[in-house]
């Protein structure tokens, strides 16, 4: 209370007193505000190394002139907001940053805007904090010479919230980060993942947009998470789908769309999972599960004009297919439950080939395969044949 009583403003301006953000942050105490007005500011390896609020009026330009990183934060209780950050240095063997949170607590990064830079705001062993309304825009060009968007490194309970991020690496990177919430933002036009994340376990991941990123989604190694209400679409290529689930244990994917990706969801190693309400439309693979899967259920989920459904390349199964919407389905409803009265097979034998050999998709909607697939459906030789939707819904789910 004393302390925020106690609490001045610096100014910096060109034609105040205090001309640089260096200088201001040398001369604040403790719970100050640094206020950094209109202009272009020429400065880098600006360190916070107590708590304090930068706060910009009228989106001052911070220009690092490529030399390095901008702004280093050290302190706890540390808020940056509004400022527009540009010309971060590029290294090979330093992570420069437009900001970088190093061992840092209850600190706020918000209402920033990044571009030109090599990785945008970089939390490292630093936890309960809040990185919320940014706009970082890089321009990578190539993996190795660019970096990611938001970044988390041994960093927990932090709320990524609201955030715009493109033509980055990875537009959301996190690596041993526990119980952090991705919500609301948009990563899109990425050169690899929208979102990657490994080893970070009870996160939560609502109502984000992965779009047109070169890979699509990666999620490995983690466990208990939650992906709520969010949409992947449009991430095309040949190594490229909506979401890779690898090594994954005790998740929930609820309410999710997948639309138009080269595949929905690929699944390896994930067990225990339960898919629910979520839209498959227009994929080329919805579901394609690479085996060492085991009791995961998909239910309630609607399954629309995907080139194939579900693809497996086992004859193996041990997951539950039940009450999903398939649009391939030509079963009849007798009683008029709702669900047909006929069990339907998503996995065709000519998803089987196309796994062994790619080539053979030239053949796709084909009279001869076709009846293959009739056959296979029939009498399952190469597919699992305990694989069922014993009861399909007749209707799409809303």
């Amino acid at each position: 209370m004393t302390s925020t009583l106690t609490a001045k403003t610096l100014e910096v301006c060109g034609d105040c007193q205090v001309r640089t953000i260096k200088e201001a942050v040398a001369l604040a105490e403790e719970r100050d505000t640094v206020l950094i007005k209109k202009g272009t500011y020429y400065e880098y390896n600006i360190l916070i190394d107590k708590p304090l609020t930068l706060l910009g009026q009228g989106y001052p330009v911070i220009d690092g002139q490529l030399k390095g990183e901008i702004i280093r934060i050290t302190a706890d209780n540390v808020t940056v907001d509004g400022l527009f950050l540009i010309n971060v240095g590029t290294s090979y063997t330093e992570d420069y940053a437009a900001i970088r949170v190093v061992k840092s607590e209850n600190f706020l990064i918000q209402n920033l805007v990044l571009e030109k830079l090599f990785f945008g705001i970089y939390l490292e062993k630093s936890n309960h904090g809040k990185v919320f309304h940014n706009k970082i825009v890089g321009n990578a060009v190539h993996e190795h010479s660019s970096g990611n968007g938001i970044q988390l490194w041994y960093s927990h309970n932090i709320e990524v919230e609201n955030n715009i991020i493109t033509k980055v690496r990875d537009g959301i990177y996190l690596e041993f980060a526990n119980h952090c919430k991705i919500k609301n933002n948009t990563s899109a036009n990425n050169l690899r993942y929208g979102l990657h994340f490994m080893f970070s376990n009870d996160d939560l991941y609502q109502e984000n947009v992965f779009e047109n990123n070169g890979a699509g989604v990666a999620v490995m190694f983690s466990k208990r998470i939650k992906m709520l209400n969010n949409t992947f679409r449009n991430n095309w290529g040949t190594a490229s789908y909506g979401l890779l689930l690898k090594e994954i244990n005790d998740a929930e994917i609820l309410g999710n769309t997948f639309h138009k990706n080269t595949v929905g969801i690929s699944i390896e190693g994930a067990n225990r999972i339960n898919y629910i309400h979520n839209d498959f439309s227009n994929n080329g693979w919805a579901i394609k599960v690479r085996g060492a899967c085991y009791a995961n259920q998909f239910t309630k989920n609607n399954f629309l004009h995907n080139s194939f459904d579900v693809a497996y390349n086992s004859k193996l199964n041990d997951n539950g297919f039940d009450q999903n919407y398939w649009s391939e389905y030509t079963g009849y409803d007798l009683n008029e439950d709702g669900l047909g009265d006929v069990a339907y097979r998503p996995v065709k034998l000519f998803s089987y080939l196309v796994n062994q050999t790619p080539e053979t998709i030239i053949l796709m909607r084909s009279l001869f395969i076709n009846i293959m697939d009739f056959s296979e459906k029939v009498s399952p030789i190469f597919t699992p044949d305990n694989l069922l939707d014993h009861q399909p819904l007749m209707q799409r789910l809303e």
